[in-house]
């Protein structure tokens, strides 16, 4: 949830519409690279990126095996989307990601001009996405994408808890 309690637009958790079918799949594919995050030993977060409903490129956490702080599962996705589509922008696609975007993540969203980013859990301490700050709508930058969080939250958050559980 945001630092404010406020949920934000079109969020399938709590106050607004169901999600639609399309985005509880998108997330549901997210979920599937963040648990492979988990098997690597990577913070469990997964990305994957739609264009008219086909995944054009599937992403998690690389941080670890890459030793690479910058390795983040969104931007992962991003890039391979970019290079899949032979394209400097994704306008026509959507980014489901299991955790609200960081500002390197968002910050790469608006470069790339991502349509639509659709996220699961909140990250009150890194997100960009309402809970520490909104950089993915910010009225003074050049691209503001549709935003929807909230999308299967507790499954997403679910598994960041056990991740971190078991490591203490």
């Amino acid at each position: 949830m945001r630092k404010d309690g406020a949920r934000g637009s079109g969020l399938g958790a709590g106050g607004g519409p169901p999600p639609s079918p399309a985005d509880v799949a998108g997330i549901e594919a997210a979920l599937e690279e963040a648990r492979r995050a988990a098997s690597r030993n990577e913070v469990p977060v997964g990305a994957v990126v739609l264009r008219d409903g086909h995944v054009v490129s599937r992403a998690h956490n690389e941080t670890v095996g890459r030793a690479d702080p910058t390795a983040h599962a969104e931007l992962l996705a991003i890039r391979g989307a970019l290079q899949a589509l032979h394209t400097d922008r994704l306008d026509d696609c959507t980014l489901y990601v299991t955790l609200e975007p960081c500002a390197q993540c968002a910050g790469a969203v608006v470069l790339a001009k991502v349509g639509r980013v659709v996220f699961g859990a909140y990250d009150p301490k890194a997100g960009m996405a309402g809970s520490v700050g909104d950089l993915l709508r910010h009225p003074g930058l050049n691209h503001r994408p549709e935003v929807i969080g909230g999308i299967e939250e507790e499954a997403c958050g679910q598994l960041l808890r056990e991740f971190f559980e078991n490591r203490r």
